[in-house]
């Protein structure tokens, strides 16, 4: 019976710990991070760094000079010299460090073998990023961060600038239209790219930035934003007329930028631009982001009179995708598929849009359409995307980088609530006037009262 108590008394809070602790791991990995994993992968990082360094082959011989010290000082064997470590950052998500490199090596050096230091320390993940030259930093993340997104309090936001997704590095994934002025946005129902385009829109409803819409299915996916936009085309009718006053409004900023162009000698150089940003403040027009819902519907066509409405439409948004940007017009387009097979000027249409977002996919030709050009590795990762992640995506651009990333939960109402605050920060701009849409009036229910009247009788 002693043996018994004893084994209770000790074995109980050892198994409550235990499975305390596996359950924190499972549902509040961040919490379990702060608290048990951070600290005993930092503990493997400083005891096993030189030997870790020298089985993935990242040492060099030490210098003549060390060789000459070591033996004039001690008898112990001379070892190979691992890069030099800076001191650990430990972060909410994972730990950070920076590695002066030894000479002949290079950052992909380190980067290949990432994967054996992710084993090795007992983290999630490594990720390598060149500083300057000669200095790398480790990421490495201690979760799957993708698994629940929690986006990070202090983000690179700005004017155009848009956090809308938190990376697999544990960054955050930032839209910045002035970088990356046209994005391609793909993914198959359900796989989350309403719910990025939520968060485009919430984002840049804050901002003095005129927001126009095309929604080709009846508006079910603007139109709960529609006290935020300065236009709304919900068919393809409406489209081909909205499409020609954008191609006005930016032949009109041309005209104000080629006025400046033509100013007096003596003006100095830098009050000469091509585009709007260059423009006094006073002057610059303001920036419009043109959002293209399931952009597939502007092709489809059933007569001949629709197929010349398809051309003239596909032609305008060529020309707002090359000329649009020293106008200040941006380009959202998303749809499912996005391959020659649209129609004429598609292909020459998705060469102009910069920026690329793959969400899951049906097939492996959709995921082709939006990275193949850009990122062919990227493709099988934009494929293996499963249906139980919703909001996981590829994201990647022209200079051939690309990474995973995930945008957050957010509620339709939630964004309808955000647009309708901003309601009246929507700018004026004339050519825009017929195409703003109609903004239901909320009623305001009146509370019953507590007690019901009685009618006074005779």
């Amino acid at each position: 019976m002693t043996d018994l108590t004893t084994l209770l008394e000790v074995g109980g809070p050892l198994a409550a710990l235990g499975g305390g602790t596996a359950y924190t791991r499972a549902k509040y990995p961040a919490l379990y991070w702060s608290a048990v994993g951070g600290p005993i992968s930092t503990v493997r990082l400083l005891s096993s760094y030189s030997s870790v360094m020298e089985a993935c082959g990242l040492t060099v011989a030490p210098s003549r000079l060390r060789v000459l010290a070591v033996k004039a000082t001690t008898r112990r064997e001379v070892r190979p010299v691992p890069p030099r470590r800076g001191i650990i950052r430990p972060t909410s998500t994972g730990l950070r460090i920076r590695l002066r490199l030894a000479l002949g090596q290079e950052p992909a050096d380190v980067a290949a073998s990432a994967e054996r230091l992710r084993h090795a320390w007992g983290v999630h993940a490594v990720y390598v990023t060149t500083v300057k030259p000669g200095v790398v930093e480790l990421r490495l993340v201690g979760y799957d961060v993708l698994r629940r997104v929690r986006m990070p309090r202090k983000t690179a936001s700005g004017f155009l600038k848009v956090p809308v997704a938190l990376r697999e590095d544990a960054t955050p994934f930032v839209r910045d239209y002035r970088a990356v002025p046209h994005q391609l946005t793909l993914g198959a129902t359900l796989s989350g790219k309403s719910m990025y385009l939520r968060h485009l829109i919430t984002g840049l409803a804050p901002q003095s930035v005129a927001l126009v819409g095309i929604d080709c299915k009846r508006g079910v996916e603007l139109a709960p934003f529609a006290a935020r936009l300065s236009a709304l085309a919900t068919d393809p009718n409406e489209a081909a007329d909205l499409l020609p006053a954008l191609v006005k409004e930016m032949e009109d900023r041309y005209d104000l930028i080629k006025a400046r162009q033509g100013i007096a000698p003596d003006t100095p150089d830098e009050e000469i631009t091509s585009d709007i940003w260059g423009l006094p403040e006073s002057e610059r027009p303001t920036p419009v982001v043109l959002f293209v819902d399931e952009v597939a519907e502007l092709f489809l066509t059933a007569t001949r009179k629709d197929e010349e409405r398809r051309d003239e439409m596909v032609t305008q948004l060529i020309r707002l995708a090359q000329l649009g940007r020293a106008a200040g017009i941006y380009l959202e387009v998303c749809g499912q598929r996005f391959g020659a097979e649209l129609g004429k000027g598609a292909t020459m249409l998705r060469a102009q849009l910069t920026g690329r977002v793959c969400h899951r996919v049906n097939d492996e030709a959709s995921a082709k359409m939006a990275l193949g050009d850009i990122a062919p590795e990227a493709v099988s990762a934009a494929c293996a995307i499963a249906p139980e992640l919703p909001g996981l995506a590829v994201a990647g651009d022209t200079s051939g980088g690309w990474s995973r990333i995930r945008t957050p939960y957010l509620s339709l109402g939630d964004a309808a609530e955000i647009c309708r605050e901003s309601a009246h920060l929507v700018p004026e701009l004339p050519a825009l006037k017929p195409f703003q849409p109609a903004i239901p009036i909320r009623l305001v229910e009146t509370p019953a009262p507590a007690v019901l009247p009685h009618p006074v009788t005779d």
